[in-house]
């Protein structure tokens, strides 16, 4: 587990960009719904968030005696979120349109190799703080970057779902 997981599941969602245009990107499966461009920016949000939890982690041992929630545990034991459509905080309906594609690419590389030094400097540390989740009690380092990856890997449900949408109701022009 850990890394070598995380820039798998980055790597589907780097290597999958060259399958769309801007136009499909940007299409929504619905008014209420994101465009897979914004699920991508939701994704760039969300993870850089995760790994500035695990530099946090790793520098300090603050709240190491604090524990994830039982719903947290459950999720990081199982590896995986809930096989269900998660509502998410209300600032989500907020998750802007991507501006380019090149944002995008640029972006998932850069957060990969974020992660990537994130993960050499967890080997190194003597520290083993926790952060806590809004939501799911406290996490350690390696947690959140299992989190990181359970998350983008949750999304590509959703992405499968636009997918679909996308073949069979996406006219170019």
């Amino acid at each position: 587990m850990g890394i070598q997981n995380f820039n798998q599941t980055i790597d589907v969602w780097i290597n999958g960009l060259a399958q769309y245009d801007f136009d499909q990107l940007r299409t929504k499966p619905a008014q209420n719904s994101w465009s897979l461009g914004q699920v991508y920016m939701h994704l760039l949000e969300n993870t850089g968030y995760f790994i500035e939890q695990v530099q946090i982690c790793i520098a300090n041992d603050d709240h190491t005696c604090e524990e994830a929630l039982p719903a947290g545990k459950m999720m990081l034991l199982n590896q995986d979120f809930p096989d269900e459509a998660l509502e998410g905080p209300p600032e989500n309906a907020d998750t802007p349109q991507p501006e380019s594609m090149e944002q995008l690419l640029n972006s998932l590389i850069q957060l990969k190799e974020d992660a990537r030094n994130a993960g050499v400097l967890m080997a190194e540390s003597r520290f083993n703080g926790k952060t806590k989740h809004p939501g799911l009690g406290y996490f350690n380092a390696s947690e959140w970057l299992q989190f990181a990856e359970m998350h983008l890997r949750h999304h590509l449900r959703q992405k499968k779902r636009i997918d679909e949408f996308l073949k069979t109701n996406f006219k170019s022009e």
